[in-house]
């Protein structure tokens, strides 16, 4: 039986094909791998925190008094030589009359913005802040007169030994498990274990501790309310 030449060419492309290694699924992922978060440097914060505290002639001694947090916690956090949890840093910024965004993006602006009608963030390009234990990003920092103070924010703590006090702050949050799974202490001695999809929703002046259960960290979207009072413009 005689074998064409176009059959020989067939079965020779067949060939070629099926041992033909296969990359495109490994630059596929690799393409679309999701970028690392941008992370500002304490020091910098710390910086933007002296600034502003400045600005409104307040000392060290006085924003510690209204704040509540410790003056030797301040002093490292202006100098860049702790980082601190939300609530603190939540702290001293509610009694500059600022918002967390005016210490992490360099171009917050201190001028009250016209109010928009709605702003969009693409999480990835968000400026956060990491700690040992978590690494948070606020979202939507400049819509003036906000209410709510949404962060995604990644979970690595894993033990509760990794933290000196609960964490507690005006009003009310709101979290949601994006990926991994989470357990939220409460310093009632009350606990829940969350995974992906699933919510819990609490009074944030009793203390808390976050921590990712597992191998991997978890990621949440958090949502804090804002005290009536002092709020900030953005």
């Amino acid at each position: 039986m005689r074998i064409s030449k176009s059959s020989n060419f067939r079965a020779k492309l067949a060939a070629h094909v099926i041992a033909r290694p296969c990359h495109d699924a490994s630059m596929t992922t690799e393409s679309q791998s999701p970028k690392p978060h941008p992370l500002i440097d304490r020091v910098l914060v710390g910086t933007r925190l002296r600034v502003h505290r400045k600005q409104q002639n307040l000392t060290l001694k006085q924003l510690s008094e209204q704040c509540g947090v410790a003056l030797s916690t301040l002093s490292k956090m202006e100098l860049g030589q702790a980082t601190v949890s939300y609530d603190k840093l939540a702290a001293a910024a509610r009694v500059l009359n600022i918002s967390l965004s005016q210490l992490f993006n360099s171009d917050a602006s201190l001028e009250q913005p016209a109010q928009p009608t709605v702003i969009s963030n693409t999480i990835s390009e968000v400026a956060g802040y990491a700690t040992g234990s978590y690494e948070y990003h606020p979202i939507a920092g400049e819509f003036p007169g906000r209410t709510m103070m949404p962060l995604y924010a990644r979970i690595k703590a894993r033990s509760m030994s990794e933290f000196d006090e609960f964490v507690r702050h005006p009003g009310q949050e709101f979290t949601m498990v994006l990926s991994g799974r989470i357990r939220i202490h409460f310093e009632t001695g009350e606990e829940i274990s969350l995974g992906e999809r699933e919510t819990a929703y609490f009074n944030s002046e009793i203390g808390h501790i976050y921590l990712a259960e597992g191998e991997k960290d978890a990621e949440v979207i958090a949502v804090m309310s804002e005290p009536k009072e002092n709020q900030p413009p953005g």
